[in-house]
């Protein structure tokens, strides 16, 4: 999933797809009918132009400045679109196909605003995650409509300011490395508890208890005494820790690493505002 307004690279054309490179790297098809393809004047004033973002958890647009108004579309968070003016308590906006309509000031704001107003604490991060419990799980999935497992830590980072890997898989490679397992390779809840802190990323890998390099295929949240956010099924709280009534016993068995965004010095988490693909510097 590519949120709306968001700038990625057209690398190939082929049927009625694209492969596109998104801000965070990653490659992917995409139907054609879902991209706005711009030659170098269109993006430039795209880029150029001041924009809003939607900063509700989901909602729609209008054809007039009134909720009575038809809709033009459903929006989420994170949707971008291109100001055009005001009236009253509306936005009015543009979409990069050029349909025009009007979005409520009190659900976005200016995407300057935005980036001045991120605030990447880990309080904050878990904050963000929290707003998406009981949210079903979609595979691909990188909004408040539904998302993944790493859509939804993708989603909590982007929430404040920060542009991360797409995939588990790849997740795991970024960061600083968090010790908590013991010698033999298994998790250790005594170090856990002591190295990890809040905001940190737990990896797992289903395949682990039948091969020590298995791929990572899950990845949760640290909240901190021992318990974890994460996308499985639907978005959900659960604990490392054995007596703990919402103890996971499957995903603990499987946790082969944890990593530190916060604070790690790594060109794999970048600051949205510093991205090419959000701010025309």
């Amino acid at each position: 999933v590519v949120l709306l307004g968001t700038q990625v690279d057209l690398l190939q054309k082929k049927s009625g797809d694209y492969r596109v490179r998104t801000p965070d790297g990653y490659i992917a098809w995409v139907p054609s009918s879902s991209i706005e393809a711009m030659d170098k004047t269109m993006l430039a004033n795209w880029r150029q132009a001041e924009k809003v973002i939607y900063t509700a958890e989901f909602g729609k647009s209008y054809s007039e400045p009134n909720e009575k108004s038809q809709r033009v579309s459903d929006l989420v968070y994170g949707d971008i679109l291109q100001l055009k003016g005001q009236k009253g308590n509306f936005y009015e906006i543009a979409y990069p196909d050029g349909r025009l309509g009007y979005i409520k000031k009190s659900e976005s704001l200016t995407l300057k605003n935005w980036f001045e107003t991120r605030q990447p604490t880990a309080e904050n991060i878990i904050a963000s995650a929290k707003t998406m419990l009981g949210l079903p799980y979609l595979w691909g999935g990188t909004s408040v409509k539904g998302v993944d497992c790493s859509g939804f830590t993708k989603t909590s980072f982007f929430m404040n300011g920060f542009v991360i890997p797409r995939d588990a898989s790849q997740q795991v490679l970024a960061g600083e490395k968090i010790d908590i397992l013991d010698q033999e390779g298994h998790f250790d809840p005594e170090k856990a508890l002591k190295n990890l802190k809040p905001a940190d990323l737990l990896f797992f890998a289903a395949g682990k208890n039948s091969n020590p390099n298995a791929r990572v295929t899950h990845v949760a949240l640290y909240i901190g005494n021992g318990t974890f956010i994460h996308a499985a099924g639907l978005v959900r709280i659960n604990s490392m820790l054995k007596d703990a009534a919402n103890y996971d016993d499957f995903q603990t068995r499987t946790v082969v690493a944890a990593r530190r965004y916060l604070g790690a010095h790594d060109s794999a988490i970048q600051k949205v505002v510093e991205s090419n693909y959000y701010n025309n510097k």
